[in-house]
């Protein structure tokens, strides 16, 4: 019951309102200032909120724990994407380092888009887990490099690009920076703004994700490069990756909500600081193969089928 509740949610229904209005070639668009306005808006709304989450609960162990938790994810989940892409899929070793990348690095938008689902089930996410998403985007990056061996071919100033573009990501920046300001700040100081980063929330999410539909199924439909396997491992990724995540939480002992978020965050697939990593370490590897998979395969299971999913296993698995 509560995954169908989910998927009848504004939010998901304006992704396939997105979805559906590409596939049937209708000329809807979200304009790209907008685009990118909606983009910032939640990234600083996300990490405003939870800064001011931790101010009021404090530091603990197991923030500690689920942050260490979240960085080893990072740097395995390549490991066993790229084992499946060589195999399976049978990619050459720097389109699958490429891809393995993407599945152990994070989508910012399906962690926002989960906590959101999960806060109007009662199971809301503790406030940490916004620096442990932003902990998770940079070792993937690291251990699919390593795995094509692209970094190596790098010259010295390539390579402090990108670290630079690793590092100080936009999306990284805005979401660690917001963080600080929510926890130095604290909820009194929080609530004259609170109307603007809380009350508005969900109502631009679903502008922001009307437009992820869009862009999703587009890729979907224009990508020459996607065979029957990598979209098969598409699915197969997050539901593997979400499995190690949600067995994870389950160790360290989370409450469902933060374990289904956690959970979440390792069968999510980066679309936007990975690629833009692959594409100044590993120039030739192929776009049509690493980002549609991650932004038009994984990213709709996901939001479609995963959170749902992962709200109605993590109560079972994490009580």
């Amino acid at each position: 019951m509560a995954a169908f509740e989910t998927l009848l949610s504004p939010v998901i229904l304006f992704f396939v309102l997105g979805v559906l209005a590409a596939a049937a070639r209708s000329d809807l668009s979200v304009p790209e200032p907008l685009a990118k306005s909606l983009s910032l808006y939640l990234m600083a709304a996300i990490g405003l909120k939870g800064g001011v989450q931790v101010s009021q609960a404090g530091f603990s162990p197991q923030l500690l724990q689920a942050a260490l938790a979240g960085l080893t994810l990072s740097f395995a989940l390549p490991l066993l994407a790229f084992a499946l892409l060589r195999a399976f899929a049978r990619l050459d070793r720097l389109n699958a380092g490429a891809v393995a990348a993407h599945y152990g690095s994070v989508s910012i938008v399906t962690f926002v888009t989960v906590s959101d689902a999960l806060t109007r089930s009662g199971m809301a996410p503790a406030g940490y887990m916004v620096a442990v998403m932003a902990l998770m985007e940079t070792p993937a990056i690291i251990t699919g490099l390593l795995l094509a061996r692209g970094a190596g071919t790098l010259s010295g100033g390539q390579r402090g690009k990108l670290l630079r573009e690793v590092l100080l990501n936009g999306s990284v920046v805005l979401l660690l920076g917001a963080f600080l300001i929510g926890l130095a700040i604290g909820k009194q100081r929080f609530e004259p703004i609170a109307p603007v980063f809380v009350t508005g929330f969900t109502g631009l999410l679903c502008l922001f994700l009307l437009d992820m539909g869009l862009i999703a199924m587009r890729r979907l439909r224009d990508s020459r490069a996607l065979t029957w396997r990598l979209i098969a491992l598409g699915v197969v990724l997050p539901l593997v990756n979400g499995s190690i995540g949600l067995a994870t939480a389950a160790l360290l002992g989370l409450d469902p909500g933060t374990g289904a978020a956690l959970a979440m965050l390792a069968a999510s697939a980066s679309y936007i600081a990975v690629p833009a990593a692959v594409r100044l370490a590993m120039p030739d590897a192929d776009p049509g193969i690493y980002l549609s998979m991650s932004l038009a395969v994984t990213f709709p299971f996901n939001i479609l089928l995963g959170i749902p999913l992962v709200i109605q296993l993590a109560p079972l698995v994490l009580a």
